[in-house]
């Protein structure tokens, strides 16, 4: 059964090799391949930001969570590596509902605390450098048997075929007339010093992250919505350095070594459902905010599971 996935990015990716390990022929529709889409700017470290409802989100998470270890672990994907990261918070919370499912999780100590936070918590979980990782999904798609066409999609009606899966993210927004979808601007910063466990701040109006890489450490970051603007700011490079340096003192300026912006597709729910257009059957996969490598697997899996419900 013939299946046209619109969107190259990593769920789009992700859905076309997981309908593929399914048996369905898949064809991979997309105006943008790697490095040119916004998951290639992804900071990509495991951590469900951005993404509701959250009785899906943990549960998708905690797929791809297990997919990235077994990927990294059965099949050496080399890009994937596990990082200790300590998240602070102003006050005392309950453990995110996600905690349960990951193989470390601990309350910090009081002396481990920075100052300005009173209570978090440390986690293991995987960071996935993009820029290989995108070019290893492209592989693994095209080595299964996948086709990508090169071309851009005006609308739905137009792709030929009964089945389509929509992986477009914030293009979504004029696809599918969705006003729902904006973009949050995130800009990151990218320098030579590891810092030994990476330090976060996850609330988005302070959010702050130091994650470390084998090559480079991913500093960020910016969460500003409805902000379609590309271009590097030096105001927000001086603000992200000041907060990375309230968590990582030892931070060194003359180690910085590049800047990226990208836009979270960003929707007040991930929209993960099926419609019919016409005479197809249309699975909607989009809207995953800041959190599209982390939910990846998860609603790839979902996807394979609606389709198989009704093909």
């Amino acid at each position: 059964m013939d299946v046209k996935v619109i969107g190259a990015g990593v769920s789009g990716l992700s859905t076309g090799i997981r309908l593929l390990e399914s048996g369905f022929n898949v064809t991979i529709i997309t105006d943008k391949l790697s490095p040119e889409t916004v998951s290639d700017t992804a900071a990509a470290w495991w951590y469900p930001f951005l993404a509701e409802p959250l009785e899906k989100t943990n549960r998708w998470s905690s797929e791809t969570f297990d997919e990235l270890i077994r990927l990294m672990t059965e099949e050496s994907v080399e890009c994937i590596t596990m990082r200790l990261g300590r998240e602070y918070l102003v006050e005392e919370c309950e453990p995110p509902g996600w905690s349960n499912d990951i193989h470390h999780f601990r309350i910090l100590e009081g002396s481990e605390i920075v100052e300005g936070y009173s209570f978090g918590w440390e986690i293991e979980a995987p960071v996935i450098e993009m820029h290989l990782y995108m070019p290893w999904l492209k592989s693994r798609f095209e080595g299964l048997g996948g086709a990508i066409e090169i071309r851009e999609v005006g609308a739905i009606e137009d792709i030929e075929g009964g089945i389509v899966v929509n992986c477009t993210g914030i293009g979504a927004r004029e696809l599918c007339d969705d006003d729902s979808v904006i973009p949050v601007r995130g800009q990151i910063i990218y320098i030579e010093q590891d810092p030994g466990f990476g330090r976060f701040d996850q609330q988005p109006e302070t959010l702050t992250y130091t994650i470390p890489r084998r090559d480079v450490t991913v500093l960020g970051g910016t969460a500003q919505k409805g902000d379609w603007e590309l271009g590097v700011r030096e105001e927000d490079t001086e603000y992200i350095l000041g907060k990375c340096e309230a968590l990582w003192p030892e931070l060194d300026r003359s180690k910085i070594v590049g800047m990226g912006v990208g836009l979270r597709p960003s929707r007040y729910e991930v929209r993960l459902e099926s419609e019919k257009i016409g005479d197809r059957l249309v699975i909607h996969n989009y809207g995953h905010g800041g959190a599209g490598v982390t939910l990846s697997w998860g609603c790839a899996d979902e996807v394979v599971s609606m389709l198989k419900s009704v093909c």
